[in-house]
């Protein structure tokens, strides 16, 4: 293994790494388990393909869609990469216009803020030569001097200048026919950084765990809401215009820092996290399975803005543990959108109280069905929805504390801006689904997240 930034990125042999892994799991009875997708993936000869070259399985979800997902499954031995470096990563990620399939093995848990050289970085370390600090950014935009416009001027030009600096480091550009996958055993992962999914196709991140993506420069907008907000950039993983993307076996979470810790400044809270996996600006053909969601505000957003590309955004999110989530779970925009054999636990976790579940907006048409949601005492089924009332929710077999539930019915009781309950599709690829979602919580306790693949 390449230990730091000085040695070289190795290189694995496919036919090492598949003598390793000859162990054959029957498709049909990992489907009859309720498992998804499965550890391995059978092929045709019944030889066991290894994690690493795996593909997305025939059906299941919209990333299967065409051509399916395949990644970097047909790298050849010399763009086979194990990375535990940022530096490492870097060089073996290569320029996003190569197209070359290619795998990398992520072994350890990554830290983005650190240099080439394998230095640590902070928010200072950025902010050095431009001219910006915190406290003179303050006293340039309060509000009860400065007013509530738009900030410009000499300070703003600054953190404009050390976020740039922030984000030549921390943001990993992915190229098409690229495989991501964390090394079992090794605690893999990626901390501080951002991984984006831009205007390429086929990719596969599996088997990694996403923390602590953090802006080290929110930008203060005394416009955006009636009393303005900090925005940050940076979501853990985010897809613009990207096609055929499989996300799998994923944790994203913001810890060690949570938003309650944050400080308030303007009397809004500082916010250094934005998203924790987001499909926008015309992404299509994504499926997002058997992740772990945690500790996180606006967590996934589909579409961008109510004018994202029409006859896109088609997305398939199933077999995925919500917990300590306060929002956009995902809130969708204009697509087709399959949820099923979900998990939901909307009890409040380290500060995350919860807003909503599911927001079905800008003529989203989505299918629910066959979730689960664990409400803690006191807490109200109309409250998991939500909606700009020309979106669609539509499906059935969702339970709420282990009772049938009709979310939509329960949200538009108690709202105005109603949810509709019919849409124009009928999903198709559904591997895996379960028409129960009984024994959801038990299952899913042991089959989500990084850690489980072997």
């Amino acid at each position: 293994m390449a230990s730091d930034s000085h040695r070289p990125v190795q290189r694995t042999s496919h036919r090492r790494s598949l003598r390793r892994r000859r162990t054959a799991i029957a498709t049909a009875a990992v489907a009859a388990a309720g498992i998804g997708a499965g550890v391995l993936v059978v092929n045709a000869s019944a030889d066991a393909v290894d994690l690493y070259h795996q593909s997305l399985p025939a059906k299941d979800g919209w990333a299967a869609s065409g051509s399916g997902t395949t990644g970097g499954s047909k790298a050849d031995s010399a763009h086979v990469y194990t990375v535990s470096t940022r530096a490492q990563l870097v060089k073996a990620l290569g320029s996003v216009s190569d197209t070359t399939p290619r795998i990398i093995k992520v072994k350890g848990t990554i830290d983005a803020g650190t240099s080439d050289a394998g230095k640590k970085l902070t928010c200072g370390d950025y902010a050095s030569g431009t001219g910006y600090s915190l406290a003179a950014y303050l006293k340039a935009y309060d509000p009860a001097t400065y007013g509530r416009k738009a900030p410009s001027g000499p300070q703003e030009n600054a953190r404009k200048a050390a976020a740039e600096k922030q984000k030549k480091n921390i943001v990993f550009r992915v190229p098409a026919h690229t495989t991501l996958v964390g090394v079992p055993g090794t605690n893999a992962g990626i901390t501080g950084g951002s991984l984006q999914v831009q205007n390429v196709k086929n990719v596969i991140v599996r088997n990694l765990t996403f923390s602590a993506t953090e802006d080290c420069f929110p930008q203060w907008d005394p416009t955006d809401g009636s009393a303005g907000e900090w925005n940050s950039a940076y979501d853990s993983v985010t897809l613009r215009g990207a096609t055929n993307v499989w996300a799998d076996h994923n944790t994203f979470t913001d810890a060690p820092v949570f938003d309650q810790s944050l400080k308030t400044y303007f009397g809004r809270k500082y916010q250094i996290h934005d998203g924790a996996f987001d499909i926008t600006n015309g992404s299509d053909l994504v499926t997002v399975e058997r992740n772990v969601f945690s500790n996180h505000d606006k967590t996934m957003l589909i579409g961008s803005s109510d004018t994202d590309s029409t006859g896109k955004l088609r997305v398939t999110l199933h077999h995925n543990v919500w917990q300590g989530i306060v929002q956009r779970a995902p809130l969708a925009r204009i697509g087709q959108i399959h949820l099923y054999n979900n998990l939901y636990d909307t009890t409040t976790l380290n500060g995350y109280a919860p807003k909503y579940s599911i927001d079905s907006r800008a003529k989203a048409q989505v299918v629910a069905e066959h979730n689960a949601w664990k409400l803690p005492s006191g807490a109200k089924p109309a409250k998991l929805l939500s909606g700009d009332g020309t979106g669609s929710i539509a499906g059935a077999g969702n339970l709420v504390n282990g009772t049938a539930t009709d979310l939509v019915a329960a949200y538009n009781a108690a709202g105005s801006k109603k949810i509709k309950t019919t849409v124009n599709w009928k999903p198709a690829l559904t591997a895996g689904l379960q028409t129960s979602a009984k024994n959801l919580a038990t299952e899913l306790a042991t089959s989500t997240g990084a850690g489980v693949l072997k």
